[in-house]
């Protein structure tokens, strides 16, 4: 019987053969699926990648296991049934829908995968009523919960605590290479280098609204600029610092907010007070960069103090000045 979700069966429709054709196909996929993982994992997470290489060993044992039910109970023909074909059973999202997932991410996808193939057959040996096959797919049920104590033993074996710190480190890496860094330099760069442009009109003019019409033409030019020439500068085959869309959007949006913070105090009318926001914010600003500089990239508390607070004042007096004059 089909119905009216895109001619899909109804799981209540399914007879006995049926829901084990149905498993048998979905243990192929999530093998498949387990494989392109461990594939994608190998270079950068290698205990990991093991992980799931025991992880396809398993499925397809499983897969074997099905098969051999089947044609004890039903013959050798199995029919065609697949996840697509089935209204409101679970799905997979495809591995290159999920390739851009962290490895923690990856591992509570596996995990989630093994969980709902574990409820599928629960729930399946609900709704049948022959005896024989309601006790087969209680069978299976307790193989998939076997299939995940040996996952996470798989994991325990693969994934040691020095290797899971090693990966950590890895995935911490990718991340500071992907966003922090070009972030942090966007973020610097929006800061500092709109001060002068900021400050010079701001005291040229007396002006918050002229000064904030400014401000917002110097942020957001600059983060067009930034976001640009970070993504077309590298594109991240050969230095491994990851997709250029993602570094430049990050250096991008962090220049434009750089300058904005400074930036939006001028939308109050009195100048003195938009003014005094607006250098209270600069300080902070200065200082939190310096911060993320020490805690992300490592660098020297007191150097990084140096480099932005100082660099950063001498680039506001220079505005000042400028403007002042």
């Amino acid at each position: 019987m089909f119905n009216a979700f895109g001619g899909r069966r109804r799981f209540s429709d399914l007879n006995e053969q049926e829901i084990l054709a149905l498993a048998i196909s979905s243990e192929e996929d999530d093998a498949r699926i387990y494989a392109s993982y461990a594939e994608r994992l190998r270079k950068d997470y290698p205990a990991t990648a093991a992980m799931f290489d025991e992880m396809v060993k398993d499925e397809d044992g499983h897969r074997r296991f099905l098969i051999a039910e089947h044609q004890r109970l039903f013959g050798p023909v199995i029919p065609l049934i697949r996840r697509e074909h089935v209204a409101g059973y679970y799905a997979r999202q495809p591995v290159w829908l999920v390739e851009n997932l962290g490895v923690e991410r990856i591992r509570e996808e596996a995990a989630r995968m093994e969980a709902q193939a574990y409820a599928f057959y629960t729930e399946a040996a609900k709704r049948v009523s022959d005896a024989g096959v309601r006790r087969l797919l209680g069978d299976l049920a307790e193989q998939e919960r076997h299939h995940m104590e040996g996952a996470e033993i798989a994991r325990e074996e693969n994934v040691g605590p020095s290797a899971e710190e090693e990966e950590a480190m890895v995935a911490r890496r990718q991340f500071i290479l992907t966003y922090v860094q070009p972030g942090l330099a966007g973020l610097m760069d929006g800061s500092v280098s709109t001060l002068a442009p900021i400050f010079a009109t701001a005291f040229a003019t007396q002006n918050s609204w002229t000064t904030f019409q400014v401000a917002l033409a110097a942020s957001v030019g600059a983060g067009i600029s930034m976001g640009f020439t970070e993504a077309a500068h590298d594109d991240g085959v050969i230095s491994g610092r990851g997709s250029p869309v993602k570094r430049g959007l990050a250096s991008g949006i962090m220049t434009a907010l750089g300058g904005l913070g400074h930036a939006l105090p001028y939308l109050i009318p009195q100048f003195w007070t938009a003014t005094a926001v607006a250098l209270v914010i600069v300080f902070i600003e200065l200082w939190a960069i310096a911060g993320i500089q020490n805690r992300y990239m490592e660098t020297p508390f007191f150097r990084a103090v140096i480099q932005v607070v100082i660099g950063g004042a001498l680039v506001l007096a220079a505005g000042i000045i400028i403007g002042g004059g």
